[in-house]
């Protein structure tokens, strides 16, 4: 039942007819994008009409994962009237959901393009809290579910989660016999990694202090790695470079994606792209290096676009036969 929008109230819950790949948002948010000639302070600005999308990392890896032909269940929270609209920009998107009703407002982000400098000013919002009875919800959710392979949890946590959230996950994932895949940072990141995960996709700054390094230099990646599988429970790590490329370690290789150079517009939700590619190719039952390039190839064509529009099918599909014929 795509596009249709589900409700839950702590218990009560309506489920769709489930996909392989669900997708948790703890944190998600109406991102507003919108431009200005330049910023001014103390000025009256005239911004043009502005541009709303659902937003978040779980939010954003379903909708990419939608536009690639593939299908994502986005578990999420939404309330008040922010949420409201929010459930409605993502129904629009035809993107399966179950929603967790909150007590508190969805939050807005705004990102504001200076066209005179082709920057942007990216302004984020506190996390709206979540009460213990829903995000308790969520968790009896996903134990409810049926046939899913693949959890994924992407973006920023609530400040009042308990660090545990993961660990609690790692035991829902272990019985279903799904594979977990995290993209998250901090203590939570931590615990994660020794309960069980399947994958993580740190950056550089989240990858060292998970070997209690301040930080690591790109040529560390590897080692530091390979020390983190060694050392945890966790499978794959995949860390993006930027123009470096790419790596995906597992504790016997490494594989390496150099994306084609392209004209860069913007980089938000560059790395929920990538996330996206990775997880359909997982499920499709690609190999790892099919399922880095064509991750890196999704990440690109991100890269492509204004706003948050994520990846277009037609842009990957190109860069993924360029990164193939590398």
């Amino acid at each position: 039942m795509r596009g249709e929008i589900l409700t839950t109230r702590h218990t009560e819950v309506t489920k769709p007819e489930m996909a392989a790949i669900v997708t948790i948002t703890f944190s998600p948010a109406i991102d507003k994008s919108t431009t200005v000639v330049k910023l001014i302070p103390e000025k009256k600005l005239t911004c043009s009409n502005p541009v709303y999308e659902p937003g978040g990392g779980g939010i954003n890896v379903a909708r990419a994962i939608h536009k690639l032909g593939g299908n994502a269940t986005a578990i999420y929270f939404a309330g008040g009237y922010t949420g409201k609209t929010f459930s409605k920009l993502l129904a629009n998107e035809l993107v399966e959901s179950i929603i967790i009703e909150t007590k508190e407002n969805t939050r807005e982000n705004l990102m504001v393009l200076e066209t005179a400098s082709n920057q942007q000013f990216r302004f984020g919002m506190p996390s709206t809290k979540l009460y213990k009875q829903e995000w308790l919800t969520c968790l009896s959710i996903i134990k409810g579910l049926k046939n899913v392979k693949y959890i994924v949890s992407s973006g920023g946590l609530s400040p009042n989660l308990p660090d545990d959230i993961f660990v609690r996950l790692s035991k829902i994932a272990r019985k279903k016999n799904a594979r977990l895949i995290i993209d998250t940072s901090g203590e939570a990141l931590k615990k994660a990694i020794k309960a069980g995960v399947y994958l993580i996709k740190p950056n550089l700054k989240e990858l060292s202090s998970l070997v209690g390094k301040e930080e690591i230099k790109v040529t560390e990646v590897e080692e530091v790695a390979k020390e983190v599988i060694n050392n945890s429970k966790c499978e794959v790590v995949v860390v993006s470079l930027g123009a470096s490329g790419a790596l995906l370690i597992t504790k016997n290789e490494t594989i390496r994606v150099m994306p084609p150079k392209v004209k860069i517009n913007s980089t938000v939700g560059a790395g929920d792209s990538m996330l996206a590619g990775i997880v359909l190719s997982l499920a499709n039952h690609k190999n790892l290096t099919e399922v880095m390039q064509y991750g890196v190839a999704c990440g690109t064509a991100a890269t492509m676009n204004l706003g948050t529009q994520l990846c277009k099918k037609k842009d990957v599909l190109s860069l993924f036969k360029m990164i193939q014929l590398k």
